[in-house]
């Protein structure tokens, strides 16, 4: 990768370091009662209030109050955040030993669409390894309902190369949706697609 003139790394968290459980997901919010949950969860076509916590267009509060008018029943906010971060699995510890060996050669950072409530999961119970944490992993974390923008809008992209200061020609991509990667590669980035819970770490060996 060095040797391509690869500096930077942009990596995205869901399905490339996070381990996803959609079907979990589905079936705790049906449990709380939410019954036609599948038709409004898809993982890279989130609609209506799931799309929009995603962009920071709503708060968390928003949110809940969302999914419960959906429902239409009351339920609390400790049920709805259980359901929703059932999502997540965990981040294998041997990606979390890759990115500190990656970050002694490549400056990385991470670029996610994510939302509050999944974030402050992540931070408490998928990056804490050892002595570290979510910040010792990353020179900066991209996240998208901070930035106010999702991909594969190329405007998020943009976003993070001119705040980071870096040359799309140097970096590389590492995403689990052919859209974003194909977004990103129009604008000069290298890119590649994992499979769900592939070991990605070949690419960084020496051939």
């Amino acid at each position: 990768m060095k040797s391509k003139g690869i500096k930077n790394l942009l990596i995205d968290l869901g399905g490339v370091l996070i381990n996803l459980d959609r079907e979990r997901c589905i079936e705790n919010f049906k449990k709380i009662g939410f019954q036609h949950v599948e038709e409004k969860f898809c993982t890279h076509q989130l609609d209506g209030i799931f799309l929009q916590q995603e962009k920071g267009l709503i708060t968390p509060a928003e949110f809940r109050d969302g999914i419960r008018d959906m429902m239409g029943k009351a339920v609390s906010d400790e049920q709805i955040d259980a359901a929703w971060n059932s999502f997540l699995v965990d981040i294998p510890a041997y990606k979390l030993d890759l990115l500190l060996k990656l970050r002694e050669k490549y400056v990385v950072y991470l670029l996610s669409n994510t939302n509050d409530i999944h974030w402050q999961w992540v931070c408490q119970n998928a990056f804490p390894y050892r002595t570290f944490k979510v910040e010792d992993y990353f020179e900066k974390t991209y996240l998208s309902y901070e930035m106010k923008m999702a991909k594969p809008e190329p405007e998020i992209f943009k976003a993070v190369t001119e705040d980071a200061g870096i040359d799309p020609k140097e970096t590389f991509f590492i995403d689990d949706s052919e859209i974003n990667c194909k977004v990103a590669q129009e604008l000069g980035i290298s890119t590649y697609t994992p499979k769900a819970g592939e070991d990605w770490s070949h690419l960084f060996r020496k051939k």
